[in-house]
């Protein structure tokens, strides 16, 4: 990777360029390589500017905050694009529908729509990360998923075209959306139903208690690590083989969830690939199950291996 080299061939934008930024800085897992040069759009208009005019041969990824991420340690080639405050509105369309941009982080979603009334969006309170990140896999928990609430979705794509586009259209399933690999989400409009807020508060109460007793909340982890097989748990599956506590290097199976790996003393991120993947024979070989990653996985091998 050549940070210096790959910025001469930008195109000037509002918002700001980073070279060889730390994505160790950005990810919950607090491990991973640089970034060649990360990216900072100012706003929507900043973003399709930059995708009209980028070569096409430079390669592109999209993160979050990090919540759901693990980027390998040899880091991300290319232009890494971390969307900013200028995709942070937050703003009701009517009393029961809400617009928020791809970097409203959930929970503030869930918050905003207690404020003022507006129920059947408390599941986000359990989930981390933004609105983007939710767009991108449908996110849920507690019974419920994005696709149930959402109205529509803004994004832009590769070539810098701007699309709305209604929930429908977007073929959203269990941890999945349909919508074109190289799409960027820039916001979705949200809509829940009149509610009583003592109530909402309650249950966003309860969400918030269930969380903090059965997830490793304040540790350095993506969330979920693998997504549940059909009809099944994937939790369930990894402690009836074994593999609760057990540790690679500095990462380890939560005790406490053990569908959470943890970077408990100073892992690297191929320490925490490498437990995903043991976790993942072993439940292979106890139950004939073969999980599927959850979690993100990003970036070349420290060696210099391929994504």
């Amino acid at each position: 990777m050549n940070p210096q080299a790959l910025l001469q061939r930008l195109p000037q934008v509002r918002g700001r360029y980073e070279p060889g930024k730390s994505m160790a800085e950005i990810t919950w897992f607090r491990v991973g390589g640089p970034a060649e040069v990360l990216f900072v759009p100012a706003d929507e208009a900043d973003l399709a500017h930059f995708l009209a005019h980028v070569e096409t041969d430079i390669p592109l990824t999209v993160v979050g905050v990090g919540s759901n991420l693990l980027v390998r340690d040899g880091g991300i080639p290319g232009v890494v694009i971390r969307l900013g405050r200028g995709f942070g509105q937050l703003e009701l369309v009517d009393e029961v529908t809400i617009r928020a941009g791809a970097m409203v982080p959930d929970v503030k979603v869930a918050r905003f729509a207690l404020e003022h009334g507006i129920e059947a969006l408390t599941f986000l309170r359990g989930i981390p990360g933004t609105m983007g990140g939710a767009l991108r896999m449908n996110a849920g928990a507690h019974g419920s998923e994005l696709k149930d609430v959402l109205v529509e979705a803004r994004a832009v794509d590769r070539d810098g075209r701007i699309h709305t586009v209604p929930v429908d259209a977007l073929d959203m399933g269990y941890r999945h959306c349909g919508a074109p690999a190289d799409w960027i989400f820039t916001a979705a409009v949200l809509r829940g139903r009149r509610g009583d807020k003592d109530k909402i508060a309650a249950h966003m109460a309860e969400i918030t208690a269930a969380r903090e007793a059965a997830q490793p909340v304040r540790s350095r982890t993506g969330g979920s690590t693998f997504k549940n097989p059909p009809g099944g748990r994937a939790w369930e599956l990894i402690d009836a083989a074994g593999m609760r506590g057990v540790r690679v290097g500095g990462a380890r199976v939560s005790p406490k969830h053990c569908n959470f790996l943890i970077n408990e003393e100073k892992a690297t991120a191929a320490d925490i690939e490498a437990l995903g993947e043991l976790v993942r024979a072993r439940v292979k070989e106890t139950s004939g199950v073969e999980l599927t990653w959850e979690i993100r996985r990003i970036g070349i091998f420290d060696e210099g291996g391929a994504q």
